[in-house]
């Protein structure tokens, strides 16, 4: 079985055999690359294996795991195919490497963020929690896609309130939404634009360290 979608891999120099490690799962943004996020994600190789995944679609100077028709809606049925590949390539990897399938971690940045909370939308309680950085839940997710349950689902949500791309609102939007269904919710806010600053990405990383105690 070959993978769906392209990846590139970091995980521990010293692999137990008789182990399974938890795994994260890192979406790019819009034009970017399965290269560009990984140095938000350093050291933590030395639990996990990451699996930095690019988007199926062409968008120069990158790719994309969907396109957009208007400000907040993505095209649907392009939509829903970026979903169906990024299932089928968590399926793949739980498969092909030793994860254990009890911490599995998603980690999203602007288009990225969208599909990671969109997945654990769809995936539920199979995913033990998401890292989204500045995204939206599409209208059309919340209101026609199975929405699994969410109960021991863990998210770290942040968006800059000087965001120029994707309205804070929408941000905020999220960890309501998400809240309302009974997951766990952390929400950070930033003085910042579209983009993920140092103290962002100290907070997520302190905040998946004390999640995987849990």
């Amino acid at each position: 079985m070959s993978s769906p979608l392209i990846y590139e891999l970091r995980k521990p120099k010293h692999v137990d055999p008789n182990k399974t490690y938890p795994a994260l799962f890192v979406m790019h943004g819009i034009g970017s690359n399965e290269q560009n996020m990984l140095t938000l994600v350093e050291g933590l190789d030395e639990q996990f294996f990451i699996f930095s995944v690019r988007g199926h679609l062409t968008q120069p100077p990158g790719y994309a795991f969907f396109t957009i028709e208007g400000y907040g809606k993505p095209h649907r049925e392009v939509f829903d195919e970026g979903i169906r590949k990024l299932t089928s390539f968590i399926d793949y990897v739980s498969e092909q490497y030793p994860i254990d399938s009890n911490h599995l971690y998603l980690l999203g940045f602007s288009q990225g963020a969208i599909v990671s909370m969109t997945l654990g939308l769809t995936l539920g309680n199979r995913i033990k929690g998401i890292i989204a950085l500045s995204g939206y839940i599409p209208g059309f997710v919340k209101e026609e896609y199975e929405i699994k349950p969410v109960n021991d689902l863990s998210l770290f949500i942040s968006h800059g309130d000087m965001d120029q791309v994707l309205p804070y609102e929408w941000g905020v939007a999220n960890q309501e939404y998400f809240r309302d269904l009974g997951a766990q919710v952390t929400f950070k806010t930033y003085h910042e634009g579209h983009s993920v600053s140092l103290r962002n990405q100290q907070d997520f990383m302190e905040w998946i360290a004390d999640s995987l105690k849990n």
